[in-house]
This record gives structure tokens, sequence and C-alpha cells, in this order.
């Protein structure tokens, strides 16, 4: 969207790539066909202006100067990356975070992005390796009882498979182990590179020098060895990381849906008054611009020429179109919906409104702290605490064991660090999560990450936008009143009638009412919509207009007779017309946006959990309040622009309060990004549901209490399974160990350590698995975990 304003220099074999045409000026792609030309030191260059091309001719050298270094970096100039779990940290080139080891993303994605390169390679080392894990671990488990090999030849074939297991398919694995000790910031990556590692040198060793283990440690013909442990290890790690990836990848798709919604190109009018189509990076502050019917407006600007009614809800959320007339501003990205358009660009580039957004989105995304930081934090006391206990039995054993004593202290080290691998505290929050997302998901209740399913059940404060979350978002036709003689049918038969010209959803919504009803419509002549406050025409013999007070007031028609009744519409939040016939009031439609039918219950079922609700609307104030006070909202914003409704979340935050956000627009996208939960209707926006954490795939707000007690079970069965995961390591580190082995002979082979590491996945995921059956209705206050 933005234009990088940096020199650029032509490549000499400019004509045989033309990407490589550049405006020298403003660094813009131009092709040859350009009408702005110069030539310079017998090259000809290229321009996008003719205000460009004039600051060339001024001082050509100005131009020409080399690009810096930084912009001939493999990396986009000027792109910065950071860390999804650690935004603070930020560089200007592509790698791995220093802290977790997980690798830098660009802060603002490019609409045109690929697919992640790491998710790309992460896929290609699972799918080539898998069929050698899956043989290494058929034959751990069934070669004896088999006897297709020798029990030594076995451990041998073992070993080939899985070396391009650990040294190709885990490398990356290792390396982020590796810099994970470098930089002093112990994680998850220490600990299986240091598990598989020990476990895949251990059984090298095994089978390489089998004649150094005692007797004792010989089972079917064979030392044992655990090339299983560390392949399996190794793939599973690599699919977490694929379904992690693309989740990821999840979190750039607003950004993106947002820099979709520009306009491409722009119609320009030159100073000649010729008109061409031009990128809309060519537009500059000033150009006259024509937007046609059925068009988006390019860039912010004012209106110079012509009027038309334009579709903001992208922005307000408001479903009705405005009225655009000479002097009134215009928002880029908006849809011209009927009448052609001039107007003048007042804003580019990054000045522009729907660029401003995606900068607020962009930055709430990244100023939420992941789940995952404490789990991080955790693990790395847990890491050292590890790697010193396997230290210390192996120094223990080597230095006061019995004979042959080294042995024994490699063995029971390799244990305490196989014993030790992080695989059930590693399953313990994403098995239950994954649970969680798939039960969710039958009651209508999608969550995007696992931080909303732990911050939801803590949220106390909800803000909720009017149209589309609290009403159905579209206009329905409520009622007419007659007047002067003219019954409720007729005028509503009428003004259907007269309506059929017009392509207003106000007009759709009136005409398919009076369809509805069997009312026998007549077309209408001289039909006239170009005054923005009403239409006007003829139906049978009669001169009909349809529209507000305004004009009204113009053809000199008297409304006060139903002035009482309009303003007591208008309290319920609907939009009211007068209908005139021979410039007589002959009665009023009203249309409005219904409440949803299941709107009352889902707000007293948050009541009952003592969630205070607040509305935050672009709707008038006057209409917000209506609304309001029908269902019972105390706290009540209305005319909010997007950056009010981020600021109201930011103060709710900085009073103390766990808030979330209930919308369905694209101007609800910066609040749902910066909640501490963003709840986006499935009804509604892409975008609003891209940048929200929870999506309520039917637009049910009762969906919000299911939603809750998921939350609350989750949370508890997360904290079951890590208790389940440090207990296997608090009772198993110590026997891997040795430590009982002076007052029981007892030592823990690696083999039992192997067999007792899977013990403490399998529990997590049985326990995560009851999370299918756990009791989760609307309301409840107590479910089961």
């Amino acid at each position: 969207m933005t234009a990088h304003r940096h020199p650029a220099v032509h490549s000499p074999d400019h004509r045989t790539d033309p990407a490589a045409l550049k405006d020298p000026v403003c660094g813009m792609a131009v092709t040859e066909q350009s009408l702005h030309q110069a030539e310079h030191v017998g090259r000809t260059f290229y321009f996008c202006s003719a205000k460009c091309q004039g600051k060339f001719a001024a001082n050509p050298l100005q131009y020409l100067a080399p690009a810096p270094a930084q912009e001939q970096a493999p990396a986009v100039a000027g792109t910065v990356y950071t860390c999804p779990m650690h935004p603070e940290i930020r560089q200007d080139h592509p790698g791995n975070c220093p802290k977790c080891g997980m690798t830098l993303e660009p802060l603002l994605p490019e609409l045109d992005e690929q697919e992640n390169p790491e998710l790309q390679d992460f896929q290609r080392r699972f799918w080539w390796t898998l069929p050698l894990t899956v043989v290494v671990t058929v034959l751990a488990m069934f070669g004896h009882s088999l006897g297709w090999f020798d029990m030594a030849v076995q451990s041998w074939i073992e070993l080939v498979l899985t070396v391009p297991i650990l040294l190709w398919a885990g490398w990356p694995f290792f390396v982020r182990g590796a810099q994970s000790i470098m930089n002093r910031s112990p994680n998850m990556w220490t600990l299986i590179s240091l598990g598989t590692g020990a476990a895949f040198v251990y059984s090298v060793v095994a089978t390489v020098t089998p004649q150094v283990f005692p007797d004792s440690f010989l089972s079917m013909g064979r030392v044992a060895v655990y090339f299983e442990a560390a392949a399996v290890i190794i793939s599973l790690t690599l699919l977490g990381q694929l379904l992690e990836l693309k989740a990821r990848s999840q979190t750039s798709a607003a950004i993106r849906s947002l820099l979709g919604l520009a306009p491409k190109t722009a119609r320009r009018i030159g100073a000649d008054g010729q008109e061409e189509d031009v990128p809309l990076g060519h537009v500059h502050v000033g150009d006259l611009l024509r937007v046609r019917p059925g068009e988006k407006v390019p860039v912010d600007g004012s209106v110079v020429e012509g009027s038309s009614a334009l579709d903001e809800s992208m922005l307000t959320g408001e479903p009705l179109p405005v009225t655009k007339r000479v002097g009134d501003k215009l928002i880029g990205a908006t849809l011209n919906t009927s009448g052609a358009l001039v107007m003048r660009s007042e804003h580019v580039g990054s000045a522009t409104v729907l660029a401003q957004i995606v900068q607020m989105v962009a930055m709430a995304q990244r100023s939420r702290a992941p789940m995952q930081r404490m789990a991080d934090q955790v693990a790395g006391y847990f890491v050292v605490g590890v790697v010193g206990a396997a230290l210390l039995t192996f120094l223990g054993w080597g230095l006061f064991g019995p004979q042959p004593s080294w042995v024994y202290a490699l063995i029971n080290a390799v244990a305490v660090l196989i014993i030790a691998c992080p695989c059930a505290l590693g399953l313990a929050t994403p098995m239950s999560i994954m649970v969680a997302t798939g039960r969710g998901a039958t009651h209508g209740v999608l969550f995007r990450d696992a931080a909303a399913i732990e911050n939801l059940r803590k949220v106390d404060t909800l803000i909720v936008d009017k149209t589309g979350t609290l009403t159905e978002g579209r206009p329905t036709f409520e009622r007419a009143i007659g007047f002067g003689g003219f019954s409720e049918d007729e005028v509503l038969r009428l003004a259907a009638s007269l309506d059929q010209g017009s392509e207003h959803p106000l007009a759709a919504a009136i005409v398919a009412a009076a369809k509805q009803q069997g009312l026998v419509l007549e077309k209408p002549e001289q039909f006239d919509s170009e005054s923005g406050i009403g239409v006007q025409g003829v139906v049978g013999s009669q001169q009909l207009a349809l529209g507000n007070t305004a004009l009204m007031q113009q053809l000199g028609v008297d409304v006060s007779p139903l002035a009482t009744e309009a303003e007591a519409l208008r309290g319920q939040g609907a939009s009211v017309m007068h209908l005139a016939v021979d410039r007589t009031l002959a009665g009023l439609l009203a249309v409005s946006d219904p409440v949803k039918a299941t709107t009352a219950d889902a707000l007293a079922s948050l009541r009952q959990a003592n969630i205070r609700v607040v509305m935050a609307t672009g709707d008038g104030l006057t209409t917000a309040r209506a609304v309001g006070q029908r269902l019972g909202i105390d706290e009540v914003h209305g005319e909010v622009k997007p950056a009010d409704k981020l600021k109201l979340v930011e103060r709710l935050q900085a009073e103390g309060r766990v808030v979330a956000m209930a919308g369905d627009g694209i101007n609800d996208a910066p609040a749902l990004a910066r909640a501490d939960v963003g709840i986006a209707m499935g009804t509604g926006t892409d975008v609003a549901m891209n940048s929200a954490q929870l999506t309520l795939v039917k637009g049910d707000l009762r969906g919000i209490a299911t939603a809750r007690d998921l939350s609350v079970a989750t949370v508890a069965n997360m904290k079951q399974n890590l208790a389940f995961a440090f207990v296997y390591n608090a009772l198993g580190i110590p026997l891997a160990a040795g430590l009982l082995y002076p007052f029981t002979g007892w030592l823990l082979s690696p083999m039992i350590a192997a067999l007792a590491m899977s013990l403490s996945s399998v529990s997590v995921i049985g326990n995560a698995l009851r999370l299918r059956a756990a009791r989760i209705q609307p309301g409840a206050s107590h479910p089961s975990p």
C-alpha cells in the first residue's frame, strides 16, 4: 500500500526485464509506455507523473545516487522481523528468536506473501523421514518376535535408518538447542535436543561397542538401544511444528484481508482532461480521480463533482449507505453504490484511514503476550534442573559407583535425560487445546489460539458492537403509518412502487415487504434520486416523493401531523421516511435493523456470570441508546470510530479489567485484536474473524457462555496434565539417577525410562480426551473438567 520513497537506479538491461523499470524519483514501478520520459547521459528514464519528471529534470544527479547498502540485502528493504512469542524481539533481517528459537516473521505481512518457507522445509523433512520412523519403531517393537534379523544386525539396521532422521530431519532442533545454550536462554529445544541426542548417542555406543556394557544390560541377544525413541520424538516434534506454523500463518490473514480491500488502480484525470487508469501507488495528493458506480474509492479525499451513496460499512459498521455530495469527505476502499463522482485525493499511502487501521491491527496483534511465555519460563528452570540432575548423576556414579563406574554413569545419566524428555510436558497444553477446539467446533465456537481459551475464563467486561452483533445487520421493513385517508397498505404499496427504481438498501427492504404481503406494484415513471435525500417519481397519475425531513421541507410538505410517531420510531432505533402524494403528506414508513432473537438470552446469561456489558457502535447515539435501553445495557457509546473502540478497550484494560470484544465488521478489527479475547460473529467479515481469537459460527452471542464454560474446563484439564508431567519427572528423575540404589539395589535402565516416558505421555493424552465428555452448557457455573 505504501510507496517506497527511495532513489532507484535503472538496470542497464531493463529492456529484457520490464520489472526493473522504476521511477528514479519516487521508486514506483513504471513501463516504457509511460507518457512521462526524459533523456540523461544517453539513457531514457520513465516517470509515473509530470511532477516526478519535473523534479528529475531540475537535478538528475540527486536521484541517481547508488542505493544504500541495506537495500541491496536479500531481505525486503524496511521490513522488520519479530518473534510471535516474544514481540519485543525485532531486527531488520530474517533469523531465529534468541529466546525461544522460533523463526522470526515480518511484522507487517504483504498482500502477495508466499507460503512460509519454514513450513515448506518442515513438511519436506517430516514426510521424507516418516516412513523411516515407522520402520524403526516396528523393528524395535516386533523385530525380536518376527525373527527377521539377528538382534545385533537389527541394531545396525536401526542405526542406519535413524541417522537421516536425527541428522537431517531433526537438524533444525539441534541448531535451536545449541543456540539456546549459547544465548543462555534454555527452552524446550534444549530438552528436545539433549533428550534425543542422548538417546541416539547412547544407542550408537551400544551398537558399535556393546562389549563395554555389563552383561546385565543384555536383552534378547543385544544391548538395548533406543533409536525408536529418538526417531519418534523427532517426527512428533516436526508434526507439532507443522500444526503450529499453519496456525501462525492465520495471524497475518487479517492484515492481508485489509490490504486486499484497497483497489489496485485508480482512474486519474489529467490536466488536459484525459483519463487513465494508474496503479494506486502512482496517486499523489491533489490528483483528480473519477470513481464510477460499483467501484471502490481509491484513497482518502473529498468530492468535487457529483453525488452518490457510499457503502462505508467496512469502517463504520453501519449497513445503510451514506449520501455524499460536493465537499463531503471520502474514505479509501469504501464502495460507491450508485452515482459517478470526481474526487480530489488528500491522503495517500500510509496516511489513509485504511492504512492506519492496518497498522492498528498489526500493533494490537503483536502486543498480546502469548500463553506460551509462562511455559517457556517454567521450561527454562526445568531444563536447568534436568541437565544439572544428569550431570550430578554422571559424576556421582563415575566417581563413587561400583565398577564399571563410568558405564553406570553414562547409562544412568542417559536414563535421566530420557525420562525427563519433554514429551509429556510438551503435550500437556497442546492436547487439551486440540480436544477443546474440536469440542468447541461442535457447538459453533471456533477458537483461534490457546491464549483465547486460557483468557476467556478471566473476562469480566464485554464490549459489543451493535450492527451485526446485537442486531441482524440488514435493514428490515418495520411498519407503515397512513395519513390523510391513506391506509397503511396503500402507503407501503406506493412507496414500494416508487422504490423499484432505487438500489438503496432501505428501498430493497420496502420493496421486499410489499411483495411479501402480495401488494400489486406499478412501474414508476420520471424516477429521480439525484437529491441524495430521497426519491421522486410518478406512479400512475400521482406525483410521489419518499425521503427524509429535508426532502419534505424542500417540497413544502408539512410533516408535523406525524412528528410524534416519527420521533417515537426513531427512539426505537428505526430509520423514518415520509411519503408525499402530490406534495401532500400521505404517511411514513419505518425501516430498522432488528435485534437478534437470541440477544436478550445471551445478555442475561452474561449478567449471571457477572460480566459487565458495554455497547460501542458507529451508529448515531440516539439509535444506540434506544437499542441499549431495550436490551438493558446501561453503558452505551455511539458514533465511535475504529480508533475510538481501540481506545475504549485500552482504557478498560488500564482500569485492571479483562476485556473481551465482540464484533462483526472491519471497523471492529483493531479492537478485536487488542482485546484480551476478540470474539467475531461468523456472519460478519473475514477481517473481523481473522482479527479475533474466537469466532461464533452462527453469530449467536449465547456461544460466549458456551465458550466460557469450555475455557474453565480446558484450563483445569491443562493444569492436571502439567501436574501429571511434573509428577512423572519428580518421581522418575530420582529413580533414574539411582538415588534408591543404596537402599533397594534398584536401577532404572534407559529401557524402563523410555517406557515411563511413554506412559506419562499416554496419561496426558488420556486425560485430555476426557474433555470430549465435559459438561458444556450455556450459563453453567461449574463445568466438569
